[in-house]
C-alpha cells in the first residue's frame, strides 16, 4: 500500500520535556497517530510511566546541558535511524519586576527556557540536514503583549522567537521547519499558583479575550499540526494560541 505522505503514522519524533501538561497531551495525540516517541524529561518516575504506557523509549535528562541533550537527540536518531521533529517543551514561571528579580532567578529562567532551546536546535540540526524535517519551540503570548512582572520570563520566551526565526532562516534550505507556538495562560502543574482560588482564576480568564485559560490539548493540537507533514511549506511562523491574548483588546461589556 502506498504511504500517506500526510499522515505521522511511522515518523520519529523527539519530545523535551514530555512529561510537563503538555508535554504529556502531546506525547498521547502523536502515539494515538501511530508516531514513534523518543521522550525527555529530568524526573525518572514520571518519564518511565508515561514511556511505558505509551511505548515510548525515555532519555533522562537536563536540557540546559548540552551534552544530555546531544544524548537525547542521538538515542532517537539511532533507536530508529531516523529522526522527523523535535519539540522543545522545557519553561518556567517567575512573575516578577525587574528591579525584584535576582540574579539567579533571571539565570535559571534564561537556562531554563532559551539556553535549552537553543542547545536542542544546535544538537538537531546534523541530524535532521539530510532529511529535513520541523522543529517546534514554546514561547508566550506575554512575549509579543507588555504584561506588567513579566520581564525575566518575556525576554526569554521572546528570544525564542528570535531563535526560531533565525534558526527557519540559516536552515530552510535543508528542509527544516522551525516554528514557535506562543501560549496564553494553560492550565498546568507550572500556573497552578495563578489558577488556585477562584478570586486568582476569574482575574486570570479576564485576561483572554475567549472568556477560558487554556487546556494542554489546545496547544498541543497546535504543536502537532506543526510536525504534520502536510505543513512542509509553514516556517519561521508564530502562532498565538492564547484566547486573543496578544492580539487582541476586547471593550468590557
Amino acid at each position: 500500500m502506498a504511504s500517506d505522505p500526510e499522515c505521522v503514522m511511522g515518523k520519529v519524533f523527539l519530545v523535551v520535556g514530555a512529561t510537563g501538561g503538555i508535554g504529556t497531551a502531546l506525547s498521547n495525540r502523536l502515539a494515538a497517530d501511530g508516531a514513534s516517541l523518543v521522550l525527555a524529561a529530568r524526573q525518572e518516575e514520571p518519564l518511565q510511566q508515561l514511556a511505558t504506557r505509551l511505548g515510548a523509549v525515555p532519555v533522562m535528562g537536563d536540557a540546559t546541558q548540552p551534552d544530555d541533550v546531544q544524548r537525547m537527540i542521538d538515542t532517537a536518531a539511532n533507536r530508529f535511524d531516523r529522526l522527523d521533529g523535535v519539540v522543545h517543551l522545557p519553561g518556567s514561571l517567575l512573575l516578577k519586576p525587574a528591579h525584584r528579580t535576582t540574579d539567579e532567578e533571571w539565570q535559571h529562567t534564561i537556562a531554563t527556557n532559551l539556553t535549552s532551546a537553543f542547545n536542542v536546535i544546535r544538537a538537531a540540526i546534523p541530524r535532521l540536514r539530510s532529511a529535513g524535517g520541523s522543529i517546534v519551540l514554546i514561547s508566550s503570548g506575554a512575549a509579543q503583549l507588555g504584561l506588567a512582572n513579566h520581564e525575566a520570563i518575556a525576554a526569554a520566551k521572546a528570544g525564542l522567537i528570535g531563535l526560531a526565526k533565525s534558526a527557519a532562516a540559516s536552515y530552510a534550505r535543508n528542509g527544516i521547519r522551525v516554528n514557535t507556538v506562543a501560549p496564553g495562560l494553560v492550565q498546568t502543574g507550572l500556573t497552578a499558583s495563578l489558577t488556585a482560588n477562584d478570586l486568582s482564576a476569574r482575574a486570570s480568564e479576564a485576561l483572554h479575550p475567549l472568556g477560558r485559560l487554556g487546556e494542554p490539548e489546545d496547544v498541543a493540537s497546535a504543536v502537532a499540526w506543526f510536525l504534520h507533514p502536510a505543513q512542509q511549506w509553514v516556517t519561521g511562523q508564530v502562532l498565538g494560541v492564547d484566547g486573543g491574548l496578544a492580539s487582541l483588546k476586547v471593550r468590557a461589556s
